[in-house]
């Protein structure tokens, strides 16, 4: 049996052009650090939280790189974001999971609160920073 944490729905902030019922998968490169590949894929229940991660994807791919939002399914057991839960954020507020089982995609959303120019360059200097510091870890 499958064990909720949250009812969903559940998205995918990403820059990868997906289709209906396909599936994200772990064992790609991260789009924060792309010399880590990811043993989880990860996802939230907050629409606006993945559209935030699907702009700074595509604000890190640089280009003409599409933020997309994709409505997804857990295909098998899921937990709580360690990136996230208890360590920069007391419990789950950003209502944020990974899982080791692929996600399916079940729709896309385009309406999000999107990042204004100045949180956009905001965002471009606090991960430049974070890059050249060396800090970014992931909890893989």
């Amino acid at each position: 049996m499958l064990e909720r944490l949250d009812a969903g729905p559940f998205f995918h902030g990403t820059i990868a052009d997906l289709r209906i019922g396909e599936f994200l998968t772990a064992g790609c490169r991260s789009n924060y650090r792309p010399e880590i590949v990811m043993n989880h894929v990860y996802f939230t229940a907050l629409v606006n939280g993945a559209g935030l991660a699907a702009e700074i994807a595509a604000e890190l791919a640089g280009g003409d790189a599409i933020p997309r939002v994709y409505v997804v399914e857990p295909t098998g057991p899921f937990e709580n974001d360690p990136n996230v839960t208890d360590k920069k954020l007391p419990g789950n507020p950003t209502r944020s999971y990974r899982s080791h089982a692929p996600l399916r995609i079940i729709g896309e959303i385009t309406e999000w609160n999107r990042l204004t120019p100045e949180q956009l360059q905001a965002w471009r200097q606090r991960l430049s920073a974070l890059i050249s510091g060396g800090g970014g870890e992931i909890l893989n």
